[in-house]
């Protein structure tokens, strides 16, 4: 993973949202996708959408098309910092304005993927978000980025940025100042996590520390894990 220095105020630089279009990268049944995520001006009402599967984006005005797998409350929002964009800018050789990765909020000075699970971010006057997990990548993000092994080079990196869960509901926008108001004692870190569940299993059961603030998914995955193997790695 590489390590960025973060130096800047913690703030949104963008709120990112999506309309449905239709392509030829996604499982989604109808063919579209909400992924091209676009730096809107102005206010956006942010809330819980409601469980997985039914509920989308917790930003009004934002499509989620795919919600087998994306959105509902514990999926609600998706962060990426500027930095990290701004290094895979260097390595693809190519520019990546906000909202690139399908994010909703493009941060700076925030390191999104060493944020602890269920690290509580104050954003604007009202809207307390909560962490719950990294982004697993798809086939429709590597379609939407265009890169050649785009899945597993993303994967290498390990630094998926953060999905949240709406705590406290309000209005965001762009250059809103975020304030970390809650950082749980554990270090299960979103990088930490992401981890996990995708390169390095042996890794599930450290994710127990972070409680039901972690994901239900990923939650349920250390569970079974667990009971399988125990804390040792499988012969």
């Amino acid at each position: 993973m590489v390590r960025i220095a973060y130096r800047a105020p913690m703030k949104l630089l963008s709120v990112n949202l999506g309309r449905p279009r239709a392509v030829p990268y996604t499982d989604q049944p109808d063919g579209v996708t909400g992924i091209d995520k676009r730096p809107v001006t102005g206010p956006v009402r942010v809330e819980a959408p409601g469980a997985k599967g039914v509920g989308g984006s917790g930003l009004a005005g934002d499509a989620v098309c795919e919600t087998r797998h994306h959105g509902g409350d514990d999926q609600a929002v998706y962060a990426v910092a500027r930095e990290d964009l701004d290094e895979w800018e260097r390595t693809l050789g190519r520019p990546l304005p906000h909202g690139s990765f399908g994010e909703n909020l493009t941060t700076e000075g925030i390191d999104v993927s060493g944020a602890l699970i269920g690290e509580r971010w104050a954003v604007g006057g009202d809207v307390v978000l909560e962490v719950t997990s990294g982004r697993i990548p798809c086939r429709t993000f590597q379609g939407h980025l265009g890169e050649k092994g785009w899945v597993k080079r993303f994967t290498r990196r390990g630094a998926p940025g953060a999905y949240l869960r709406v705590i406290r509901p309000g209005e965001i926008r762009a250059g809103d100042a975020v304030r970390i108001v809650h950082r749980p004692d554990h270090e299960v870190t979103v990088a930490l996590q992401f981890r996990a569940v995708t390169t390095e299993r042996t890794l599930l059961p450290r994710l127990l520390a972070a409680g039901p603030a972690l994901h239900p998914e990923a939650l349920a995955t250390a569970r079974t894990y667990l009971e399988k193997y125990g804390a040792e790695q499988p012969g």
